[in-house]
């Protein structure tokens, strides 16, 4: 697929990684929709991006919502050949901490959100892409999920948050089996230290010093280079059922 004949969903797509994956489909000639649980911010973000880009509020964790939003946006686009899953949350808990052992209701809504809204909107783009013509290679779609180096090098508190990526993870070359009788690829992208807004939150010296610990180049990542390889990914179709680290090749150190 060429990026300018892209009709994206894009969930977390508000602010972030996510908005960062807009902005490159928008610039590209694509068409997009964010989905995302702000609404202030993703009105703002499309009327800055301006009439290919489009806002529709939901929770991921809603299926029924999600399945409305992903049929909303093949209407208002004229179709859906790419969605790409940037939604989540990254809090950190201790099994055993100060406050006692970690409450089940907590891994719970780490899972429903990182792990089962993905398969969620996965699922829903999916169905919408196996109704698309297929081009000149046979190809109908892709998918791509947002997985973490936590889901290979998690830290001590990110018990639910590994393996929420970690499950991403896992059903990412079943998820390319089943799709690839309808033309469909899916990819994860499993990101190291990126400077998101949660990142922008902590004081300069905190972000520098975190940008060090990696190898090469010694910096956080931007969102633009998270995106750069959405686009690699859409426009190379051998790229598939593979989970591709980007983190400069650090590895996460115990805590």
């Amino acid at each position: 697929m060429q990026m300018q004949d892209v009709r994206a969903i894009v969930t977390g797509g508000a602010s972030g990684l996510g908005l960062a994956v807009v902005e490159n489909v928008i610039a590209a000639g694509g068409q997009a929709t964010l989905l995302d649980v702000n609404e202030a911010t993703g009105a703002d973000a499309v009327q800055r991006l301006g009439a290919r880009s489009r806002f529709r509020k939901v929770d991921v964790t809603s299926e029924s919502g999600v399945d409305e939003a992903v049929h909303a946006a093949v209407e208002a686009m004229g179709g859906l050949n790419l969605a790409v899953n940037c939604a989540g949350v990254g809090w950190p808990k201790r099994m055993v901490g100060k406050d006692g052992p970690m409450p089940g209701e907590f891994f719970r809504k780490v899972i429903e959100v990182n792990l089962v809204g993905t398969l969620l909107v996965c699922k829903a783009a999916a169905a919408a892409m196996q109704m698309n013509t297929p081009n000149a290679g046979g190809e109908r779609g892709a998918i791509v999920m947002t997985a973490s180096v936590a889901a290979f090098d998690g830290q001590v508190g990110q018990v639910a948050y590994s393996a929420s990526k970690g499950g991403i993870v896992g059903m990412t070359l079943p998820m390319a089996r089943e799709l690839a009788a309808f033309g469909i690829r899916a990819v994860t992208i499993a990101p190291g230290l990126f400077l998101t807004p949660m990142m922008a939150s902590l004081p300069v010296e905190a972000q520098e010093s975190l940008g060090k610990q990696v190898p090469f180049p010694p910096r956080l990542g931007h969102p633009s280079e998270f995106a750069l390889l959405v686009r690699q990914v859409v426009e190379n179709p051998m790229l598939n059922g593979e989970t591709i680290r980007l983190d400069g090749s650090i590895r996460m150190a115990p805590r």
